[in-house]
Order: C-alpha cells, then sequence, then structure tokens
C-alpha cells in the first residue's frame, strides 16, 4: 500500500508499548512480545476470568489506554486513561476490572494507534477417578462442549462405579448433584459446577477402551498433515507415513510428535499439495490403521499482483480490479463513492508506483466525496448496492488451502484526523494521524457474509466469529515513503477446513464510523489524503 501526498505536520515517532502487566490470581510473569503487541498472562483458579482486575499496568510514553468497551466489567467507571503500577495510584472514579473469558483488545495511543491484545487463560485441574484402578490414561476434557470423557477398561460396570476424586471446576465451585453419591454411569450424567454466581453443565461419559487402542484424528492441509489423538500413558508411539502409491513407510521425527500424559499430536510436514497420502499410528508395536488422506489444492491469490484492472463501460470513472474479460476476485467501494456524481474519480485505482518498477499496484485513497469521507478500500468479496450513502457488501471469495500469512509490498501516507465522530466514541482520534488497516481470515462460512455500514443497520466483519479458521491482521498510522514488505501472519484457531478467504485492505482504519454532510459537527474529514498502494501473495502451510 501506499501514498503520494506528504503530511503538513510532522508527527514524532512515540511508540505505545506495554512493558508490565499484572492481574488477580497470576501465577507467573505475564509473556509480553512488542513485535506482535501481545500479551498473555496465566492466573489461578480462584479467581473470576469474566471479572478480572488488572492491578498493575505500565506503559512507554505515558501512551492513552483504552480497552474494548464491552469488555470493561463495571460500566458505571471508566478504565484509567493511563498506566499504573498500583492500584491505589489509579484516579477515583475509575475501575480495572475486565471481562477476559477471550482476549482483549487494547488501543494504546500515543501520537500514533497502537493496538495491542491481552490474553488471560485460567488454569484448572480438572480430574476424575473412580476405586478399583480401572481407569486408562488421563480423562479427556472438551471445554468448548463442556464435556468430560473417562476411559475404563473392558468389562467393568458402568452401573455401579465409585467416584474416588471429581473436579470439574475452580476449587471454589459447588457441583449438584454430588459426583460421590452418583453411581451410575452407563449413561452420560450431567453435574452443575457453579463459581462465581454463574453455572456450567457438564455432561460426563464413562466409555470402554482397550489399553492399546489409539484415537487418531488428521487433517490434511496443503504442505503438511496434523496428527491429533488420544493414548494410553507409558506406551511407545510412532508416527509413519508416505505416499499411497509408495511401498516404503517413512517414520516421522520424534521432534514433531508433542507428547502430554496421554495424548499427542504429530505434524507431517514438507508434503505435496493435491497428493495422495497414507499415515499411521504404531503405539507400543503394534501398528493401528492406515488413513488415507490428500493434502489440499494449492491455490494461488486471484490477482494478488493487482495488475489487471479495467474501467466500468457504464462509468468511466470507476475502477474495477479485474480484467474486462475475466471473473471478478476483488472489488472496493468505488461505485459507493462515486454513486452521487459520475465525475467523481474512483478513490481505490491502479497505480504504476510499484516497488518492482512494472506492473500496477492498488492506491486506496481516503478523502471527503460530495456528502460524505469515503475510505479508499479493496476487498475479496462484492460490492452489491448502495444504499442512500452506504454500502451492502459481500465479503469472501471461495478458497480451501491453509496459507500461514499474508505477504504484501506496501506504501502509506497518512493524513491528521481533523474531525471526530462523537456517535461511536471515536473523538479521541482528532489531531492524530490516520492509520491503515489490513487483515485475512479464513473462514467455514456456509455463503459469503453480508457487510452493511449503514449506521441503523450496520453488520461488520467481526474476527471472533465462531466460523473463523484462521486470523492475521496490521494497522499503521505511520507513513512509510518507500515500499516495504510485510508479512501478516495468520493465526489458526482450530482444524476445520476453510471455505471461504477474507481479505480487507483500507486506508482509514475507522473509515465505517462517518457520518453524512447534515451531521458535519461530528464528521471526520482529512484535509489531506490518507493513501495506501499494497500488492501481494499468500504463502502455504
Amino acid at each position: 500500500m501506499f501514498g503520494c501526498i506528504e503530511n503538513d505536520v510532522d508527527y514524532p515517532y512515540t511508540p505505545g508499548e506495554i512493558e508490565t502487566f499484572e492481574v488477580e490470581g497470576i501465577t507467573q510473569a505475564a509473556d509480553i512480545v512488542k513485535s506482535t503487541r501481545t500479551v498473555e498472562a496465566i492466573v489461578d483458579e480462584t479467581v473470576d476470568i469474566y471479572d478480572l482486575r488488572i492491578t498493575r499496568m505500565t506503559v512507554t510514553n505515558d501512551a492513552a489506554i483504552y480497552p474494548e468497551s464491552e469488555k470493561v466489567v463495571n460500566k458505571d467507571a471508566s478504565f484509567p486513561k493511563h498506566g499504573f503500577a498500583a492500584l491505589d495510584s489509579i484516579p477515583l472514579g475509575t475501575d480495572t476490572r475486565i471481562d477476559f473469558s477471550q482476549p482483549v483488545n487494547f488501543l494504546l495511543q500515543t501520537y500514533q494507534d497502537y493496538d495491542w491484545t491481552i490474553k488471560v487463560t485460567q488454569t484448572i485441574s480438572r480430574d476424575i477417578n473412580f476405586s478399583g484402578d480401572i481407569r486408562i490414561g488421563e480423562p479427556v476434557f472438551d471445554y468448548e462442549r463442556k464435556q468430560a470423557i473417562v476411559y475404563v477398561k473392558e468389562g467393568t460396570d458402568l452401573s455401579n462405579l465409585t467416584v474416588t476424586s471429581f473436579k470439574l471446576g475452580s476449587s471454589l465451585a459447588t457441583t449438584t448433584p454430588s459426583p460421590f453419591a452418583v453411581k451410575d454411569f452407563s449413561n452420560v450424567v450431567y453435574f452443575d459446577v457453579t463459581a462465581f454466581g454463574r453455572t456450567e453443565t457438564w455432561g460426563t461419559n464413562v466409555l470402554y477402551k482397550n489399553e492399546t487402542d489409539v484415537s487418531t484424528n488428521l487433517y490434511a492441509r496443503s504442505k503438511q498433515a496434523i496428527l491429533v489423538g488420544e493414548m494410553a500413558s507409558g506406551v511407545a508411539l510412532e508416527v509413519q507415513y508416505k505416499e499411497r502409491n509408495q511401498e516404503n513407510w517413512m517414520s516421522l521425527n520424534s521432534g514433531d510428535i508433542i507428547l502430554s500424559s496421554n495424548s499427542y499430536t504429530a505434524t507431517i510436514t514438507g508434503l505435496t499439495p493435491s497428493t495422495n497420502y497414507q499415515a499411521r499410528v504404531v503405539m507400543g508395536g503394534s501398528i493401528g490403521e492406515e488413513i488415507d488422506f490428500t493434502t489440499a489444492t494449492a491455490e494461488v491469490l486471484n490477482n494478488g499482483s493487482f495488475d489487471n484492472w479495467h474501467q466500468d463501460p457504464s462509468k468511466a470513472n470507476i475502477w474495477n480490479p479485474w480484467a474486462l474479460d475475466a471473473s471478478q476476485f476483488w472489488d472496493t467501494g468505488n461505485r459507493g463513492a462515486t454513486s452521487l456524481n459520475n465525475t467523481t474519480p474512483s478513490n481505490t485505482s491502479p497505480s504504476t508506483e510499484t516497488s518492482k518498477g512494472s506492473g500496477y499496484a492498488a492506491m486506496l485513497e481516503s478523502k471527503y466525496i460530495v456528502l460524505k469521507f469515503a475510505a479508499g478500500n479493496i476487498f475479496t468479496g462484492t460490492y452489491v448496492r448502495t444504499d442512500g450513502t452506504d454500502g451492502v457488501l459481500s465479503f469472501g471469495r471461495p478458497f480451501t488451502s491453509y496459507p500461514t500469512k499474508l505477504r504484501i509490498n506496501y506504501k502509506y501516507t497518512s493524513a491528521t484526523i481533523n474531525r471526530t465522530n462523537s456517535s461511536y466514541g471515536y473523538e479521541y482520534l482528532e489531531g492524530r494521524p490516520d492509520s491503515c488497516f489490513i487483515y485475512v481470515a479464513l473462514t467455514d462460512w456456509d455463503a459469503p457474509r453480508e457487510i452493511r455500514t449503514k449506521p441503523k443497520e450496520q453488520q461488520l466483519f467481526d474476527m471472533k466469529d465462531s466460523n473463523i479458521i484462521a486470523y492475521g491482521e496490521f494497522t499503521s498510522g505511520t507513513t512509510s515513503s518507500r515500499y516495504q514488505q510485510l508479512d501478516v501472519e495468520l493465526e489458526y484457531k482450530n482444524y476445520r477446513t476453510p471455505k471461504y478467504l477474507v481479505i480487507v485492505c483500507t486506508a482509514s482504519k475507522y473509515g465505517d464510523y462517518l457520518p453524512e454532510e447534515k451531521e458535519v459537527r461530528y464528521g471526520w474529514m482529512n484535509l489531506n489524503y490518507s493513501m495506501i498502494r499494497v500488492y501481494g501473495c499468500l504463502v502455504l502451510k
């Protein structure tokens, strides 16, 4: 991405970084990674992770701190505006309690914006056991579905078990009914586990299992396959694989197998896309069932170079990011930005200024057009229609490969934000540099996702959508006068198969939160332009 117009005012480069972070119940020093702007902390089971007090949070350059508003527990108090070394130093009327049941985004602001993500993990020692030495391996706990599985020896009378230990929640939780009074586990038994005023219902399954059984799930990607399974503890494990038409099996290096007390994760790498393979697990010298799998196709990013464009035959002022005789993969908001005037130039268009000196790049330009601020953007999907002065979009293109990163070449010119929208709580942005924003996601939606930018009907992309398989993003408010190569890393959240690829690039991160001219006193308009040029590719895994 890139920009062509210089800022009128130079802003000093003052990074906003988290230096220290502590919460109630923390068990060890938080892991603060400045390169990825992430913080990970681990707490014990005696605290309420849904209502967790931050006891210390210091930042560089006296950066202002803005947590996600919906994650702030006490809605009647504000979060401290700046860092604090102890609770007794925070101002009156502020509260540091945050819902950390999911990762929380924090914005640190100096002259630039710095997005941080803080993840708090709670360690709970769960366990279920019965008398008579009948259990095989460790119980399996599915935290998302609230299911516990306990494997016992074949022939055990499941209708007459004696519980010797049973713990599904915090040490402060109460369990109903009392597990020590339950004898019959021949069917799923449900227990209500209550702590901190919240109740979770867990199903407990007791199943037979041969002591040498190995349970394995295989997830094939483009150039690798991941085997995840359960196993009896203390037994030697080996993973073998080969191409289906070959005779000789290869053994996976032990360093590529992660073992816990009775489970394993094995990653086979160096595979060829669209190729048939077989894998098997050998435990204690006993060869398991052969698993057939085919690696995913190595899909390329359609028109990732942004070399192909055409002007709309009916409206020559509209640029479209695909060749006239080719199928569409990308789209822009140009039809919305130019809908009121046939002579208004597109704010996303091809540029001959590229890092390689040939072809084109996408130039995304944010500016005020007739009635409204329009953020230059490009995305995988379709611009469906204009609703008033707002857009209705369709996000996502079919995609079934497994990239590790989006590699881009970009340059960016930021401009000063001189008006803000108090309706959305972004008044603090006034006087700050604008920020470009790029994100990439793989989803298993059943269909492309409809996006609406109209304020009263707003429906935006949600990075916490349960259908998101992998996600990565990049934000910068710093002007870059020369092209830079950047890798936007994808973090995989599960092993599901992708169906759609979403890539969104915009020259103005908060471009969706801008009003029309009739609300101009709350408006957000850049006197200069924020511009970004970009082209890129996907790197597969």
